[in-house]
Parts: C-alpha cells; structure tokens; sequence
C-alpha cells in the first residue's frame, strides 16, 4: 500500500482577530480570491511532484476562518488534490467554520463542493463569554449554524473552550452535558491557555485577565473525560473526542506522526523526512513563488523527539514498530529508562505492549513528556525550537 498522505489547506482570513488565537490569522476587507485560488494550486502540484504516488487520505481546510472562502473555491482545491494524487476510498475532508449566520448559510455550497465534514469554532455555549472571548457570533447564531451543520453535513464536530475567565467546575460540567446533547459525534474541548503575542496575553500579564486555579482546572479536565466516556465519546486525544470510528482520520495523521503536505501561507508539513514552511505574511506568500519558504531535513533524533511528543497525546499512545518505521530510531532509544521506570512506578505512564500515558497521567502530559524525552533527543528539539 502507498503511503498515506494528509494536506493542510490554510485559508489565514478571519472577521476579526480574536484575543486568545496565536494561529496565523489576518483581518483583510478585500481578498483577490482568484489569485490567491490560482497560488494555492501552484503550490498543490509543488506538493505532488515531491510525493507521487502517496495516498490521499484527508484534505483539511484551516485557518483563520475557511468558510469565509467561495465554496466554488473549495470545490477546485478538492478537484486539484483529488486529481493530482491517488485517493483513499473515503477521503475525508474537513472545514473549519465560524458559526456566523451568513457562513451557515454556504454549508450546501461547501456539501456540493465535496466537504463531507465540518467543525465549527462555538467555543462557549453563553453569550457573555462569547463576548469575553471576542467572537463574532453570539449563542443564537451557534445553535442556528449547529442545526444546519447537521442538517447538511453526516460528521460534525464543533468546539469549546474551558477554564475560561470565572468559570466553576459546576458551571462547566452543566456547559459540557449541553454540548453532549446536542448529539454530535465529535467534540475537541480545549482549555484556555495563555499564548504568547496575544491580546490575552498582555491581559494576563497586567493582571486584568484572572483564570481558573490549577485545582480547578484540572478537576475541569478531569470531568471533561470522564463525562465524555460515560456520553460514548471516547477521549481519543487530549482535548478530542469520539465516538468509535469518528475520529478525525486527518488529525490522527499529525498524532501518529505521519506525512502531510500545507498549503497556504505559513502553513507547515513534513513529508519525506523534512520540515516545510510557507511564507507567512499573507501579501508576501502571494507574490512568492510554489515552493515553501524554508524546507529542512530532520535527523532522525529530531523526528524520533517530535514524534514521541505527538504520540503521548494519543489514548492508544505510541506502537513500537510505527515509530521505529516512522522515524529510524527504536522507541527505547528516544525515552529516558530511568525516567520511564520511575513514572511507572508511579502509574502514570504504561510501557507495554504500547507506550501511553495512563488516566492520572493525562493530566500531567506536559511533564510526563518532558520527563520521558532522553536527554541527546531533548537537546535536539531544544536547538530546533
């Protein structure tokens, strides 16, 4: 079988820029969506010609706001990967959406164009935290855009953020059985971090934006999971949920450490044992010709580390013989021994037959992982950072 393939496709245009994200996002009242079409199948063939005859197995359209792009813009995007590289039987492909009114409104425009799955961006189901959090929408125009999400698309996913400003265990626990109402088969629940560069940030920084203590939270992230379970929502990832089958296949490629090629400015990929990266600035990658910006080979140790780190992310955690396939060192050789006996001891983590953290381990992933990574493979990420 042919290697699977995933494609990211970043769309970095949003409404407006909201005071937590730190993603590649830009406010722009015009767009030469024609031209920013006729780039982004440019780089697709640069993409195909360095990995023919990869399978294609999901195509991801992020940003930013996606669905503010014309779903006859999708459709050739779709039409051009699916043609440039063999496909899976099912590829599935995703669209990030806003749940503003008039986005809503374009779900059978983007069903016709070949999307088959949508995960919008709620991320709070009350309004005053949704005014907090710098949103466009507001809890009406949610629920609205939820309905004709599933009215139009089988798999829909949507998001939520917790631990936000004020917020109770109680208050979140009652938010979250919400959300688990409303049937969908997936949910990524997140919680808040502060990330640097942003509006939140400075916030934080002078004291005006006070957060959850950590006791708090973690019993949020621990409700989280153990809600989620008892709905049949399988915690697949740390902040993703499932039920069985309707995990999101493309995420999965990044956590199991496999190829996926971006497209779009400042979009990343790693595809034959290298790091690519496109351009950031919006008006900059426009003008710039299909081949990323920078396009780096990893050593070994260098994919070992970032793959252990992704891979502890996962329920079902690291196979031994993936990640040796994946990345050319053994899974022994990337972990810490001492380190790995210890936090067994401590049953935090299980070493057989698969490397994973257990469930009181899941809430100290960080520093289990940091923990776990052997000092020459730490060293290494540290320098590539």
């Amino acid at each position: 079988m042919a290697d699977a393939l995933a494609l990211y496709v970043h769309w970095p245009f949003c409404a407006r820029k909201c005071p937590y994200c730190d993603f590649n996002s830009h406010v722009r009242t015009a767009l030469p969506e024609a031209a920013w079409l006729a780039k982004i199948l440019d780089e697709l063939r640069y993409e195909q010609e360095r990995t023919p005859g990869q399978l294609l197995t999901s195509i991801f359209f992020g940003g930013g706001t996606p669905s503010l792009m014309q779903p006859e813009s999708a459709a050739a995007i779709i039409e051009a990967a699916t043609g440039l590289w063999p496909c899976a039987d099912e590829v599935e492909i995703t669209l990030e959406a806003n749940p503003s009114t008039v986005e809503a409104e374009r779900f059978a425009g983007f069903r016709a164009a070949g999307v088959n799955r949508t995960s919008l961006g709620i991320q709070a189901l009350d309004d005053t935290d949704l005014t907090r959090l710098g949103r466009t929408h507001d809890l009406a125009e949610a629920l609205a855009a939820l309905e004709a999400a599933q009215r139009n698309f089988d798999r829909v996913s949507f998001d939520l953020i917790y631990a936000r400003e004020g917020q109770t265990p109680g208050a979140w626990e009652r938010e979250l059985e919400r959300a688990l109402a409303f049937g969908t088969e997936h949910l990524s629940l997140y919680q808040l971090t502060i990330e640097p560069g942003t509006h939140f940030a400075t916030r934080y920084a002078r004291g005006e934006l006070v957060l959850p203590a950590e006791d708090p939270a973690a019993e949020m992230f621990e409700l989280t999971r153990a809600r989620c379970r008892t709905a049949g929502l399988a915690p697949y990832e740390t902040s993703n949920f499932a039920r069985f089958g309707a995990e999101s296949r493309h995420n999965l490629s990044y956590w199991q450490y496999g190829d996926y090629a971006g497209v779009g400015p400042g979009a990343h990929g790693r595809r034959s044992h290298a790091a690519t990266v496109r351009t950031r600035l919006p008006e900059r990658w426009l003008a710039s010709g299909p081949a990323p910006e920078t396009e780096t080979p990893l050593p070994a140790q260098e994919r070992a580390a970032e793959a252990l780190m992704m891979g502890l992310r996962l329920e079902t955690g690291i196979d031994p013989d993936g990640f040796l396939d994946r990345t050319g060192v053994p899974l022994s050789g990337a972990i810490d021994a001492a380190a790995l006996s210890r936090l067994s001891e401590l049953s935090l983590v299980e070493a057989e037959p698969r490397l994973r953290l257990t469930e009181r381990g899941a809430l100290l992933l960080d520093r289990i992982a940091a923990e776990l990574l052997a000092d020459d493979l730490a060293a290494t990420l540290a320098s590539a950072a």
